[in-house]
């Protein structure tokens, strides 16, 4: 990845960085992610870039969410690479994704060849990954806004990929998302949430696949968290 010249003396990928990524990938074969392309993104983007604390940097090759300030994490690599392997991509696939973030998920679907767009509501947060994603050379669309009303000036898409948690499915995602597209989307409550892969047959018909128990923060706009 070619960095701009201000980055260069802060990023810094190392063997050892490499080798602790390595360990990551070989820890995520063994918890059941086995997309080759999803475990050479995870194994290529490095995460400890994603790190906006430094306090953290250490923790970076560890299967855990960290805090990245505002209140938001960046998720488990479990994670990331279990929503990524669910969407079933293909290159050249539009997706868009609700929560930047810090920009590594983000990341990783570039790696796989995607046209991103991404949204984000923390103007701090929006501001620091736009400036990272672009100084590692990644051109996605990023929108600052509330990601609960999607982001239909670039709909349809082909996924879509929700990053935080939510008390129902927005029902704005489904109308932007492609027949024969792929929502995946953690719902719940604000403890525990149930991740869901929507796949949408027709226009008026849906199939949905529970894919077990995941944390999330809360996606902050949806209506039903007063519930």
């Amino acid at each position: 990845m070619k960095l701009l010249n201000f980055l260069e003396l802060l990023l810094i990928d190392n063997y050892k960085h490499k080798g602790l990524r390595f360990k990551l990938v070989e820890e995520l074969k063994s918890k059941g992610i086995v997309d080759e392309n999803v475990l050479k993104a995870i194994y290529k983007v490095p995460r400890h870039f994603f790190f906006f604390d430094k306090a953290f940097e250490n923790h970076a090759y560890e299967d855990k969410a960290f805090p990245i300030g505002y209140g938001q994490t960046i998720s488990q690599p479990f994670t990331v690479a279990f929503q990524t392997q669910s969407l079933q991509l293909k290159q050249g696939n539009k997706v868009l994704e609700i929560g930047t973030g810090s920009g590594y998920q983000c990341a990783i679907l570039l790696e796989l060849g995607c046209e991103v767009v991404s949204i984000e509501r923390n103007e701090n947060l929006h501001r620091k990954s736009k400036n990272l994603l672009k100084g590692l050379g990644y051109n996605p669309i990023l929108i600052l806004g509330d990601g609960t009303l999607g982001v239909p000036e670039y709909a349809p898409y082909d996924r879509i990929i929700v990053t935080a948690g939510a008390p129902n499915i927005p029902v704005t995602l489904l109308d932007q998302l492609l027949v024969g597209g792929k929502l995946i989307i953690p719902v719940g409550n604000k403890e525990t949430q149930k991740m869901m892969l929507i796949t949408k047959l027709s226009e008026s018909e849906l199939n949905v696949d529970e894919l077990g128990d995941f944390c999330f923060v809360p996606l902050v706009g949806c209506k039903g968290w007063e519930k």
